[in-house]
């Protein structure tokens, strides 16, 4: 395994983590304000609130880590992405900065606020779907380039069947990731209302997860055959993920081992996250980047690589404990301890 692939595999786990960790967080979000509306908050936004009171403000360390990674391991992305993504991250930054909003006003301000709940849930469907256009973009197709200017092609991308599928698939997965967790939690915690409640849930956005992830293989089929014959090439991976996924349905329904239902959710989307990086390589943003291009010198890869590894080392362990602490205190999951 070549330096680049290594520095790639490194960064594609750490956005990985943000994918599991937020959309459990986004996904809380929007239960949040749909129960509210629904009037169904009481004791299910309780045990909503415990679990992001302490998670909330670690949930973006992942995202970080990315980013300073992807521009030292490739810092041509700077100018092919940071120009093109320009406005979409910028609307993204908003959108977490009123999230993160959120969390303030409702511990120190007007708790029960319906525009701060509104805006709480609005961000964490939104938030994902602004990010996804990374992704999208890097199909190629979308960016023009010349003159030694970067444009994002606003028409194409929104015209775009593909942009949409997998705009959909994000949306859906942070409310399948979510709820699936969520059940796991209220099981856990002894809250049987909340527990009936996110096994629906998690029931109910099953079939739609995997609608939607044909529709994205339908999507990528026509925007880019050759990444989609390169997917075809490991379609055992993406085999991987629906095993897990039928795994996970079939434990929800019977209401069993639902931790163990959870670790098939990672599972089913570590495979699919995978598959889809490995098929992408070596483009970064097709016909214009690859992770061979303007790769840092060996010295610095390896420092990067050595620094990466052990930032994930730390922050699992420190994870753990939280976790240990917090999440899966006996005491503090059922609300007798703050």
């Amino acid at each position: 395994m070549n330096l680049e692939i290594l520095g790639m595999g490194v960064l594609w786990l750490f956005l990985y983590g943000y994918m599991i960790v937020s959309s459990i967080d986004f996904g809380a979000g929007f239960f949040h304000f749909f129960n509210k509306i629904s009037r169904k908050d009481h004791q299910v936004n309780s045990l909503i609130q415990r679990y992001l009171s302490p998670v909330w403000e670690v949930t973006n360390v992942f995202f970080v880590f990315f980013f300073v990674g992807i521009v030292g391991f490739f810092p041509s992305t700077a100018y092919y992405f940071g120009t093109a993504l320009l406005v979409p991250v910028s609307i993204s930054i908003v959108l977490i900065a009123i999230r993160g909003s959120y969390y303030a006003f409702n511990t120190y301000g007007a708790k029960d606020s319906p525009v701060y709940s509104f805006l709480y849930g609005a961000t964490g469907l939104l938030i994902p779907a602004s990010l996804t256009i990374a992704l999208t973009i890097s199909e190629g197709g979308y960016v023009n380039v010349s003159n030694g200017q970067v444009r994002l092609l606003y028409g194409e991308l929104f015209s775009s069947l593909y942009a949409w599928s997998v705009v959909i698939l994000a949306i859906i997965s942070v409310l399948f990731i979510s709820s699936a967790f969520l059940q796991y939690y209220a099981h856990k915690a002894g809250d049987n209302t909340s527990y009936r409640l996110f096994r629906r849930y998690t029931l109910f956005w099953s079939l739609p997860t995997i609608l939607a992830s044909g529709l994205v293989f339908i999507g990528i089929r026509q925007h880019n055959p050759e990444h989609f014959s390169s997917m075809l090439n490991i379609w055992w991976m993406f085999g991987l993920s629906f095993l897990f996924f039928s795994l996970v349905v079939y434990l929800s329904y019977r209401g069993k081992r639902l931790g163990t239902a959870f670790v098939f959710v990672m599972l089913q989307y570590f495979s699919a996250w995978f598959g889809y990086g490995a098929s992408h390589l070596p483009w970064l943003l097709y016909d214009e980047l690859t992770i061979y291009d303007g790769f840092v010198n060996q010295t610095m890869a390896w420092s990067l690589i050595t620094a990466f590894i052990a930032g994930f080392l730390l922050l699992i362990p420190s994870l753990y404990l939280l976790m240990r602490l917090f999440l899966f205190d006996a005491a503090y999951i059922r609300g007798e301890r703050k």
